[in-house]
């Protein structure tokens, strides 16, 4: 059934509907971009949801905001992930956590706290990774044309949001661990051409907003440079451009701390595009001194994933802060990740 592209603008209006340092100090004026010459960062989109249950956090006994400990502990990035439509039948949430509301939220209190910002579109009503990638449910009988306007129109109207606000991302990725594609079945890796035209239409949407936004393609490649480089070439090939190649790296699916120094590597010498390490959990030390001291600044940072709630913790059972923290301590020192404005 042909559908006018109106009326998916509409139905992506409803569903949407539905610093470090103090030179770079809030500004919803001019959403001016914070750049790091280094990142340290955390995926921490869990947070509403846990202080919503009644979770504290605390450092050295001290009850903190979670953005004030990340600051004291040296990160200067905030990741988080959005949803099409969390509170559909099959969606994330039916009280709407990581939707558009919820994220507007979040990210008055990134900007609030000079903190850089990454938003990580989602393209489902729930966890998009390379083992699924379900279409949001408004969009599951739309054709290839249909599906490319509902990407634009999503990502348009979600920034056009935030940018009111004078809340945009610094950085966006079109696509969470898009590796074996987005919307399937139309968007597998094994369709090229219709994964790059998502993929495009996504970009451009971004770009309209804002040129300044910086565009990434998260792979969850980490340990695995055969498989990342036919990623990147082919959507290099078929005319993707993008900034940044972000990587997943957990041990057990993505190999040794050797493999993603290797990968990393190869990456950073073999394409234009920056490279940032945008979810990890164990192997904190590892992967901080790999991404840090590669040369040649290419490898730009990490984000660690869920650091309040999920894997090797940086907090208790009661929200204080552990040895974990101890270690990011030490890594802030050593590179300067506090020091490091562009």
């Amino acid at each position: 059934m042909k559908i006018k592209i109106n009326k998916l603008l509409l139905t992506a209006i409803s569903l949407v509907c539905t610093g470090a340092l103090s030179a770079y100090k809030y500004s919803p004026a001019k959403n001016v971009p914070v750049k790091f010459k280094q990142i340290m960062g955390a995926d921490i989109s869990f947070i509403p949801q846990l202080e919503a249950e009644g979770h504290k956090f605390y450092d050295n006994g001290v009850n903190k905001d979670p953005f004030t400990i990340l600051k004291d502990h040296g990160f200067n990035y905030v990741r988080l992930r959005i949803f099409n439509n969390p509170k559909a039948d099959s969606g994330y949430s039916a009280k709407g956590y990581c939707g558009l509301e919820d994220t507007k939220k979040m990210a008055l209190r990134i900007k609030e706290a000079g903190m850089g910002f990454l938003l990580d579109f989602h393209y489902s009503d729930n966890w998009a990774d390379p083992g699924k990638q379900y279409k949001p449910a408004a969009w599951k009988k739309l054709n290839n044309q249909q599906l490319q306007d509902s990407i634009k129109a999503f990502t348009r109207l979600t920034l056009l949001a935030l940018k009111k606000q004078g809340t945009l991302p610094d950085m966006v990725q079109v696509g969470n661990e898009i590796n074996h594609g987005i919307l399937w079945p139309d968007g597998r890796v094994k369709n090229l051409d219709t994964l790059a035209g998502f993929l495009k239409a996504g970009i451009n949407s971004v770009k309209s907003v804002s040129s300044n936004i910086r565009v990434m393609l998260h792979i969850a490649c980490g340990g695995q440079n055969a498989e990342s480089r036919y990623f990147v070439d082919n959507m290099l090939k078929r005319g993707v451009n993008f900034d940044i190649i972000g990587q997943s790296y957990y041990p057990e699916w993505h190999g040794t701390p050797d493999s993603l120094r290797n990968n990393l590597t190869d990456l950073a010498a073999r394409y234009t595009q920056d490279v940032i390490v945008v979810e990890y959990s164990r192997r904190k030390r590892e992967v901080n001194d790999i991404a840090f001291s590669l040369p040649g600044n290419k490898v730009k940072g990490t984000f660690i994933w869920e650091p309040f709630s999920w894997g090797e913790t940086f907090v208790d059972k009661q929200g204080n802060i552990n040895a974990h923290m101890a270690t990011y301590d030490s890594i802030s020192k050593q590179y300067h990740i506090r020091l490091s404005l562009e």
